[in-house]
């Protein structure tokens, strides 16, 4: 099984990027990711889904997520609440939410 860090780099750069948003079907913004220190992997792992699945997130798109956050996915369900980032992943997967992922440019 390959790590978190290995899959982030096989990822697409992001140095175009201030964040990342998530909205439901009305364009309201549920969670945002900022490019900073911290949030980067977590971002470009994101970014790298919305490229892969044409901006929708979906119980697909969040396995795969899931499956990139690598270990952090086991801790993620381990510790309720420590990784944000995995746990909307876990809420779009076990909810069926079907939501949008819009990169934002620099």
């Amino acid at each position: 099984m390959t790590t978190f860090s290995e899959n982030l780099a096989a990822m697409p750069d992001i140095v175009h990027l201030r964040g990342l948003d998530v909205c439901d079907n009305e364009n309201k913004v549920l969670h945002h990711i900022p490019a900073i220190e911290g949030k980067l992997g977590s971002l470009k792992l994101y970014h790298a889904l919305a490229q892969r699945f044409d901006g929708v997130l979906n119980a697909e798109a969040a396995e795969q997520g899931l499956a990139w956050f690598a270990e952090h996915t086991a801790d993620a369900l381990a510790h309720a609440g420590k990784h944000p980032n995995v746990d909307l992943l876990l809420r779009v997967r076990d909810e069926g939410l079907v939501l949008q992922l819009k990169p934002l440019a620099a």
